[in-house]
């Protein structure tokens, strides 16, 4: 999802620009990147997102300057197995993309707003088009040239307290694309929470993490991580449950991945890596272990989650 929020930002420096955008539309075998990966190649040669591990691009690129002339979109089809031993064949659609598609997108992630990128590839209504969410259509079926991928605002990382790890956090939260807001004070504690907002209590003081807690647990977050000793732990919940606040599913203490993390660094590493799990809705387990492919999963996951939405 990042390159989505790396092409808005490159558009937005961009006005009244002739821009590309490709997409990959279509996998069979094993690829780098799963269907709904995107590129946006500007004319100056400019490139954000990709598509693969970098075997494609140059020539994806190369069509697409072509395509910003004619304004024609195409179809290319690489056969990976052949020539970059990936083992598969992927499709992707590369077409001239208009600014009220991006602006369109680019409003909905401001707003905070999910919505769905319809890009049909057949030969009628070939093109890309933002949909609402909150429309009464349903885009749980897929045509089959037509490829419906939900767009998803930044996860927002809330972390409240400060200290060395909190550089750290900001460092990997960043380079995710996430949007990473510091309070020192929980009493300051007034941003309107979304589904996509995760929340970390570092302050190390039990005054201040119970007041950040008591704030953050009735917002039913998918993940409020708490840094510190099981024994505090079990003291906060017990002080917060005697207030009638309820501590859900989402509430994870100690928060982080067991990684053998000692650093700071080490420390903010597995705390991201345990939000990215929760929200990804990962397994965590190492990707040798699995029975079946990682994309197989992924889109298992993901079918999932738009039937439920």
């Amino acid at each position: 999802m990042k390159d989505i929020y790396d092409i808005i930002n490159e558009f937005k420096k961009r006005p009244a620009q002739p821009l590309a955008l490709a997409t990959l539309v279509r996998t069979e075998g094993s690829s780098y990147r799963r269907p709904g990966a995107r590129m946006l190649i500007c004319g100056d040669g400019t490139r954000v997102g990709s598509l693969s591990a970098g075997c494609l691009e140059d020539e994806v690129a190369l069509r697409a300057g072509k395509i910003l002339q004619t304004s024609e979109p195409t179809i290319v089809s690489f056969d990976t197995r052949r020539r970059f031993g990936c083992a598969g064949r992927i499709e992707i659609f590369i077409e001239r993309i208009s600014e009220e598609f991006l602006r369109d997108l680019a409003q909905n992630l401001a707003a905070r707003c999910s919505c769905f990128v319809i890009t049909a590839f057949g030969e009628k209504d070939a093109g890309s088009r933002v949909v609402r969410t909150e429309t009464n259509q349903d885009y749980t079926h897929k045509h089959e040239h037509e490829l419906i991928q939900k767009i998803h605002p930044p996860i927002r990382l809330l972390i409240v307290g400060d200290g060395p790890d909190n550089g750290p956090l900001h460092l990997f939260g960043n380079s995710l694309g996430w949007e990473v807001i510091e309070l020192a004070d929980p009493n300051l504690l007034s941003i309107e929470a979304d589904d996509w907002t995760a929340a970390v209590v570092k302050s190390h003081n039990y005054g201040r993490d119970f007041a950040a807690l008591e704030k953050l647990l009735p917002m039913d977050l998918r993940y409020v991580g708490l840094i510190g000793p099981r024994k505090r732990r079990d003291q906060l919940m017990n002080g917060l449950l005697d207030l009638g606040v309820t501590v859900n599913a989402g509430f994870f203490a100690p928060a982080g991945i067991d990684l053998g993390a000692e650093t700071p660094e080490e420390i903010a590493l597995s705390i991201v890596a345990e939000i990215q799990r929760v929200f990804a809705k990962g397994s965590g387990e190492s990707l040798r272990e699995r029975k079946i492919s990682i994309h197989t999963a992924l889109e298992r996951v993901n079918t999932s989650a738009l039937l439920k939405r």
